[in-house]
C-alpha cells in the first residue's frame, strides 16, 4: 500500500514537472489567444498527462514519449509559422471582419459559424450595448472580438499587400490595387525590391505603411 502511494506520488510530481517545462518551452501565450493547434496540443498533453499517473502497470518513460512527440510537433509548426505566412494561414486562420461600418456581414458570420448571440455577447464584454454604436468589429483567429466604436471619421480594416516579402493577391483585390501602383510608391521609398519588405499595409489616405525585414535576413 505504501509503496502504491509513493510510486503515485512520484509520477505525479514528474507528470507536474514535465508538463510545466513543456508548456514553458512552448512559449508565452495566453489561454485565449492560443491557436487551434495549440489547443489540441496542450489538451492531448492533459491527457496523456493523466495516464501516465493512472497506468502504473506500465513504463513512465513509455507512456510519456506522446508528450515528447507532441511537443516537437508544436515547435516544428511555431518555426513553420514564423517563417511562412502561408503555414500561419493554414493552422491559425486569418481575421475576420464581422461589422464594418456598422453593417454587420452575415455571409462572414455564417462562414465563422458564429451566430449573433456569440456577438452580443462579445460586444457587451467590450463595453458596447448599441450595434449602431460600433464602427468595425474583427473576428480574430484565437475567436476573440476586436472591437472599433465609431468615431470623427470612419474606420476601414485592410489586410497586408505584402507579408514576408510577397505580395497577399487577395489584399489587392480586395483593396482595387495592382503590383504596378503599390511598386511605384514603393520606389518612391527607395525600394526596389518586395523581398526586402516584411510587412506593407494600406493605410487610409492611400499611402503605404512600410517595415523592412532586418539587414541580416
Amino acid at each position: 500500500m505504501l509503496h502504491d502511494i509513493v510510486l503515485l506520488s512520484v509520477r505525479t510530481i514528474s507528470v507536474y514537472a514535465i508538463v510545466y517545462l513543456l508548456f514553458r518551452f512552448m512559449g508565452k501565450r495566453e489561454i485565449g489567444e492560443l491557436s487551434v493547434m495549440d489547443l489540441v496540443i496542450f489538451i492531448m498533453l492533459a491527457e496523456i498527462g493523466i495516464l501516465s499517473i493512472e497506468q502504473t502497470d506500465d513504463s513512465f518513460f513509455v507512456l510519456i514519449t506522446p508528450m515528447i512527440i507532441l511537443f516537437i510537433i508544436q515547435r516544428l509548426t511555431a518555426q513553420l509559422s514564423l517563417k511562412s505566412h502561408r503555414v500561419r494561414t493554414v493552422l491559425d486562420g486569418k481575421p475576420s471582419v464581422i461589422i464594418r461600418h456598422g453593417k454587420i456581414d452575415e455571409d462572414v458570420m455564417k462562414k465563422q459559424r458564429y451566430n449573433l448571440d456569440d456577438l452580443m455577447v462579445q460586444l457587451r464584454e467590450k463595453g458596447v450595448v448599441h450595434m449602431r454604436d460600433v464602427e468595425l468589429a474583427i473576428l480574430e483567429t484565437s475567436g476573440k472580438l476586436s472591437v472599433f466604436t465609431k468615431k470623427d471619421k470612419p474606420l476601414n480594416y485592410f489586410e497586408p499587400i505584402i507579408i514576408d516579402g510577397k505580395w497577399q493577391q487577395s489584399a489587392l483585390e480586395e483593396q482595387n490595387m495592382t503590383k504596378e501602383k503599390a511598386s511605384k510608391q514603393l520606389k518612391r521609398h527607395g525600394i526596389e525590391r518586395i523581398d526586402a519588405i516584411s510587412f506593407a499595409q494600406v493605410e487610409e489616405d492611400g499611402s503605404i505603411h512600410i517595415d523592412l525585414k532586418p539587414p541580416s535576413s
